[in-house]
């Protein structure tokens, strides 16, 4: 594909500018939206913050990011104070904290909070982050009160440094969600009864046809028959008329090892496995011997036969012993057989045949060359003076004397015969090396015509193998035309023109203009599913999918589509009728209500709603906006509902786990129950604090307020401390 002109679409970078700063070495953080009026809800924690404290995402996003769960009875009461103060003042904190984990364990934390802004200035997120001190403040607790505060200045200029690495985590694309995970066993095929799955009782000697092994020593074997279809033509046509001694072959050993290379491969033809008419492959050894000796057996040991050997045994050969070696040229054959193994790679398809017209060429030089020498060897004085050769000598200096005495060296003679078949071959030839003679001028003949089939055949397939290697480029720049054209006709202004085509250079990018859907819409459904599970296992190891069973895993997968979204780009609008739940395979997206972020979303993110059997129309309450290049997979809610209706069991199980693992609940009120849940779960903590901060006492003589409960304690009178008691009021 050409070189496109890049990804233009504006981004939002302020997040990727603070990144810069950071070193990327502490991933404990939360992000609270700073303009919220619900108490700084969170929009984003990362997977370093979960570990840490025990909570999953779910659970966390939209609570306050004063991190009113994570307090308990250590918890002290002029933290949380210092805390809300400087949120309310949007002001830089440092301090160390008690907080408890999930299961009630507490940790030492030293906490520091950034309020991050946007190029407005504009005091948008807060940045919390949180450094696990457990163990150094356990030593530190021998020390002496003066160490112990220079020690706790140290860590907290080390939080300072560290808790600015953590946004380098959001530009990394959130690279390290922890979902649940569906077992291996489910996107595997499952298991078949024994007797189909019993291995195939084979020899240890028997080589697979198919194997690297093969392939690698068919490669040496070709490579041995192309040296053959070189050598015997030129062995027979120049070598057998210079002195047949031994001395004058220097290819001797090449061809011994040659010979002994094809004998090698006679032997291992026996035994390596074949396909039968059937498809199978067939491992028994008779069979093998069989079947090759039946097919290619006597072809290749007539192409093996060792008549270099002679030549090592300085054994005098004739010339009918040089032209018996020409039977090894019946090896190409087998290379005939093998080219459509290789068909679909176009550039090894593309060198074989350059390498067949060369090859030819070569062969067609060797001919012509015997054709110059029969005419110096022949009794008719006419020829005798007038034949290539002998020209060529001429103009060398070095004419004929007779038959065997003069004329051009070997080497002379075979480039300007290689020189006179290619230009017949691929032209009309250029004169200086010229057919004079009638066997001559008959040869030249048959090398135009010749060199027309080999135009047809040869150089008609280059031209395919070409197009097919730039067809898709040709695709691209089809659609591209038609795009511009669309725009052009119907006057699309330019900040449409824009999106369009970066978003049709963008996919293409991802898909290289291959439409899955399209691809495999021919295959049989088990094969389909299967393609699809995998290419979809991401969204469906989600742990809202834990519980289904493999056929409902499948009939989801048939329904997943894959979409892209630019920055800038709204996937969904508010109030809009949601169509699909959608999950973030790559990018990053916000939630935005009135201007407001309400989440940040990141990779292996879920969005979307829950589903109820009374709304078949689910209303949106916010937007889903991107701020960078998003690749996403989604099903829509229709599709959904048909496979949760055919199987019942899991749709009810599948409504009630949603809820925790939708990252932000896009549906219509779902806000309501939110803030109803939040408020709960700060008057239960308020309760707890309560419970362990107020004081027995005879007399009220405070600043308190006094409140006689029956529930905490019996009939006892407690002193509330003011803000307690206003903060439970308000709720």
């Amino acid at each position: 594909m050409p070189v496109m002109k890049g990804l233009l679409a504006p981004q939002n970078t302020f997040l990727d500018t603070i990144a810069n700063h950071f070193d990327g070495t502490h991933s404990n953080f939360l992000l609270g939206n700073a303009q919220g009026r619900q108490g700084y809800p969170i929009v984003y924690c990362s997977d370093g913050f979960c570990e840490l404290t025990g909570f999953v995402r779910t659970e966390v996003m939209q609570k306050t990011c004063t991190c009113r769960f994570l307090h308990g009875a250590e918890t002290s009461e002029r933290v949380r104070q210092q805390v809300d103060k400087a949120l309310e003042g949007q002001q830089e904190y440092q301090g160390e904290v008690c907080f408890y984990m999930k299961n009630g364990n507490p940790f030492q934390c030293l906490l520091d909070i950034v309020p991050i802004k946007n190029e407005k200035g504009e005091v948008v997120l807060f940045l919390f982050s949180f450094k696990d001190v457990t163990e150094s403040y356990g030593k530190s607790i021998s020390e002496d009160a003066h160490q112990s505060r220079k020690r706790s200045r140290s860590h907290f200029s080390q939080a300072r440094e560290r808790g600015r690495t953590v946004l380098y985590h959001l530009t990394n694309q959130f690279s390290k969600r922890g979902k649940g995970k569906l077992p291996n066993s489910v996107f595997q095929k499952p298991s078949l009864p024994e007797y189909k799955v019993a291995a195939v009782q084979k020899s240890r000697f028997i080589l697979l046809h198919y194997s690297v092994s093969k392939a690698l020593w068919d490669w040496l074997i070709l490579l041995a028959t192309f040296y053959v279809a070189v050598t015997v033509p030129f062995n027979v046509c120049f070598v057998s008329h210079q002195d047949d001694d031994c001395d004058s072959r220097s290819t001797i050993a090449s061809d011994i090892a040659v010979e002994m290379l094809f004998i090698l491969d006679i032997i291992l033809n026996f035994r390596t496995t074949f396909v039968s008419q059937s498809g199978q492959v067939v491992y028994d050894a008779h069979s093998i011997y069989l079947h090759y000796c039946g097919t290619w057996f006597f072809i290749d040991l007539f192409a093996a036969l060792p008549f270099d050997l002679l030549y090592a045994f300085n054994i005098t050969v004739t010339s009918l012993v040089h032209l018996l070696k020409t039977v090894r040229l019946l090896r190409l054959l087998r290379l005939l057989q093998k080219l459509d193994r290789y068909s679909q790679y176009s550039a090894v398809v593309l060198t074989l045949l350059m390498s067949v017209f060369a090859l030819l060429a070569h062969w067609m030089a060797c001919v012509w060359y015997v054709i110059g020498r029969k005419e110096i060897e022949s009794s008719d004085p006419v020829t005798w003076d007038i034949g290539w050769l002998q020209e060529l000598g001429k103009r060398l200096e070095t004419p004929y004397i007779n038959s065997t005495v003069g004329g051009p060296s070997m080497p002379s003679a075979y480039i300007a015969s290689l020189y006179f078949t290619l230009s017949s071959l691929t032209s009309v030839g250029f004169g200086n090396v010229c057919a004079n003679t009638d066997a001559e001028k008959i040869f030249s003949i048959c090398i135009m015509l010749m060199g027309a089939l080999m135009h047809a055949v040869v150089f008609g397939n280059v031209t395919a193998i070409i197009q097919r290697m730039y067809s898709r480029r040709s695709l691209y720049h089809t659609r591209m035309k038609d795009i511009k054209d669309f725009i052009r006709v119907h006057r699309l202004p330019q900040l449409l023109k824009q999106r369009m085509l970066e978003y049709f250079q963008t996919t293409w990018s991802v898909n290289n203009g291959i439409n899955a859907n399209e691809l495999l819409r021919d295959f049989p459904d088990e094969l389909r599913a299967d393609i699809a599970m995998h290419l979809n296992k991401d969204i469906l190891q989600l742990p809202v999918f834990e519980r289904a069973s493999r056929g409902c895993l499948r009939s989801l997968s048939l329904h997943i589509k894959t979409s892209f979204c630019a920055p800038g780009e709204y996937l969904i609008r508010q109030g809009d009728a949601l169509q699909a739940n959608y999950f973030v395979c790559s990018g990053s997206l916000e939630v935005l209500k009135g201007g407001m972020v309400l989440a940040i979303l990141g990779k292996g993110d879920l969005i979307g709603a829950d589903l109820t059997a009374q709304d078949q129309v689910i209303k949106t309450n916010a937007d889903v906006k991107a701020l960078t290049y998003c690749d996403l997979q989604h099903i829509s809610v229709r599709a959904l509902r048909e496979v949760l209706g055919l199987y019942p069991e899991y749709g009810s199980r599948f409504s009630s786990d949603i809820h925790h693992n939708l990252t932000y609940n896009l549906r219509e009120g779902s806000e309501a129950e939110v803030r109803t849940a939040h408020a709960h779960s700060i008057t239960l903590s308020l309760t707890q604090s309560l419970t362990q901060s107020l004081l027995y006492v005879d007399c009220v003589n405070c600043n308190g307020i006094v409140t006689h409960s029956d529930s905490l304690h019996s009939q006892h009178i407690y002193i509330v401390p003011v803000s307690h008691y206003q903060q439970i009021r308000s709720l």
